[in-house]
């Protein structure tokens, strides 16, 4: 047999020449993505473990492949100042680059199986898809997005195109070069402040802290991205009411009076089963403490609490958007987003009337 004879290897789609990342003298390739900068011999994984030095040349692992395609509503990101009430298509595929003992998400973000990605689509079936189903964004989740940045930039350029938005949903872990290429792509973003010391980040998600913080001061100040922050609660580790305050006091101050801040109830999961979820009152002090802080839109979210997650104006006190979880029973909005009842501008990105998606959740089968 000839070599024009042979079978040609098959290649596998889901690998693709990675970016952000560097040759090093001993012939190691870094990563660049995030502040890691994990360095791999030939063979060897990221901790993300979806980006990999193969045969000497950086490579992301999982393009176009997927753990799952839904339909939620945006306010389950959550976003509740960004296109309220509308759906959104939310996908996620691997791996993750932080090693947080509490992950609500393990399954996915922690997966080292390439079985968790059973479903296949290219950037344009999303934009594609999002657009029939009448999505108006496509949501980055489930794991963050800059693990796999090649896949996410793309989808959103396929997105844009169609008129349909891009939202990341991220703990903000990455470096310069790359945040400046996934937010110059991106429509909105939820980012995950994980706790407000370099202790906590260190000992419980094994990254830093100074990073997610640059993060947020870039997207708020160098992008047109709007940006909420979530913050989830965990009883004795991140919720005393000194680093809540010093928390809020820097957001007020360093990204301003108008950025949406969630703080999330914790339920025992992964590694961190011997917390306790979170009392209702622990949520309470820390939207009273943002409040206090001057944030104008302060939220508490996986429990019950109708008056607590909604939004009031911080002028009148009327209560322009009414929220049951995710459902919307009041809109007290005018077409440029203010106050009916005063005129004062309420912050966000309010793009005609409010959507009645709800509380639906609607898996998605993408075909290729």
């Amino acid at each position: 047999m000839t070599a024009e004879d042979a079978i040609p290897a098959a290649v596998d789609p889901s690998v693709v020449p990675a970016r952000h990342w560097q040759r090093l003298d001993d012939g190691r390739l870094q990563c660049d993505v995030c502040p890691r900068f994990c360095r791999l011999a030939d063979g060897q994984r990221g901790l993300c473990f979806v980006r990999a030095n193969q045969g000497g040349r950086m490579v992301l692992t999982t393009y176009g492949r997927s753990s799952g395609f839904c339909i939620d509503p945006i306010e389950k990101k959550p976003l509740y100042h960004f296109l309220p009430g509308t759906p959104v298509l939310s996908f996620g595929t691997a791996g993750c680059n932080l090693a947080c003992s509490f992950c609500q998400n393990w399954d996915i973000s922690k997966s080292r199986a390439t079985d968790t990605l059973a479903h296949a689509a290219s950037p344009d079936a999303i934009a594609r898809a999002a657009a029939e189903a009448g999505c108006r964004s496509v949501a980055f989740t489930y794991n963050d997005p800059v693990v796999f940045l090649e896949y996410a930039v793309d989808a959103a350029d396929a997105c844009r195109a169609r008129g349909v938005r891009s939202v990341a949903v991220t703990a903000g872990y990455m470096t310069p070069p790359a945040r400046a290429e996934i937010y110059r792509h991106m429509d909105a973003a939820n980012v995950d402040l994980k706790a407000f010391t370099e202790a906590f980040y260190r000992r419980v998600t094994k990254s830093q802290l100074a990073p997610v913080l640059e993060t947020l001061e870039y997207i708020r100040r160098e992008t047109r991205c709007w940006l909420e922050i979530t913050t989830l609660l965990i009883p004795g580790e991140n919720d005393s009411q000194g680093e809540l305050e010093r928390m809020c006091a820097w957001i007020a101050e360093r990204l301003g009076p108008d950025v949406p801040v969630h703080f999330s109830a914790f339920h025992p999961d992964y590694r961190m089963r011997d917390k306790p979820r979170t009392p209702h009152a622990t949520l309470m002090m820390a939207r009273r403490i943002a409040v206090e802080a001057g944030l104008r839109y302060a939220y508490i979210g996986n429990v019950h609490d109708p008056a607590r997650d909604s939004t009031w104006c911080h002028a009148c006190g009327e209560k322009v958007i009414g929220r049951d979880w995710y459902r919307l029973d009041r809109w007290r909005l005018d077409g440029q987003g203010a106050c009916r009842a005063c005129g004062t501008p309420v912050a966000g990105i309010f793009d005609g009337p409010p959507g009645r998606w709800g509380s639906k959740r609607q898996p998605v089968r993408i075909a290729a």
